[in-house]
């Protein structure tokens, strides 16, 4: 068993668009700016964003293992994104950081070390 996609609401799909696939370089596999549903694809998995019509309230926090989270946060803070701190090594065993999404979605990038 296998998680296959995430489904985050959102308030405004060209803003979510412009995250998610300018910034992160997610693929676009279906929909788009202006389109009341998109997938993205995230490795073999996907995100999937929904207009939601309203303000966003915390859901929780969903964790993205990537290869290199300090390239990852490089990327975030050359597009102008404010992570809340750099990437750290957590005692738990991974180098991580989080990120909200311009949702509030919470977003941590993480690799195992």
């Amino acid at each position: 068993m296998e998680i296959n996609a995430i489904t985050l609401g959102v308030e405004d799909m060209d803003r979510s668009v412009a995250f998610y696939a300018d910034i992160l370089g997610l693929p676009i596999v279906y929909g788009g700016r202006g389109e009341p549903f998109t997938s993205l694809e995230f490795g073999s998995n996907f995100v999937n964003l929904f207009v939601h019509g309203g303000p966003i309230e915390f859901w929780g926090r969903v964790i993205l293992h990537v290869d290199d989270p300090d390239a990852v946060y490089a990327t975030l803070v050359d597009a102008g994104v404010t992570p809340e701190a750099p990437p750290a090594n957590a005692p738990w065993g991974e180098r991580y950081f989080h990120v909200n999404d311009p949702d509030g979605h919470e977003l941590s990038f993480a690799r195992r070390l």
